[in-house]
């Protein structure tokens, strides 16, 4: 991972302690996060994340804060919003990034957070 990205995969890290078994990995070159291997988020450039969501919850997004949340033509109809990483406060991404878990992950981790409590 070269330098300039660190910063962000750090934050997308620390939003993302605590949800069960998440692990690093890369997407299209870059740091990203997955859960039993299914995409939650990427590190896009320094200033840019992507993360899985609803289409619905893209749209909505997009609306209601263009600023931080936007897409590119590349995800145009894909289920991931693009964020400006530094702007988006820390409860914010944590938040996204727990909608991104409950999305991708499998039933029996869901059934095992539900029985947690």
């Amino acid at each position: 991972m070269t330098d300039d990205l660190r910063p962000a995969f750090d934050k997308l890290l620390a939003a993302a302690e605590g949800l069960a078994e998440v692990v690093e990995g890369t997407s299209y070159g870059t740091p990203s996060l997955h859960v039993r291997k299914k995409f939650l988020c990427r590190v896009k450039d320094a200033d840019t994340v992507a993360v899985v969501c609803a289409l619905e919850e893209k749209e909505m997004l997009m609306e209601a804060d263009p600023h931080l949340y936007f897409e590119t033509a590349h995800y145009k109809g894909w289920p991931v919003f693009l964020v400006r990483i530094h702007d988006i406060p820390a409860d914010q991404l944590r938040t996204k990034l727990e909608h991104a878990w409950l999305r991708q992950a499998p039933k029996s981790l869901l059934k095992a957070r539900q029985a947690a409590g």
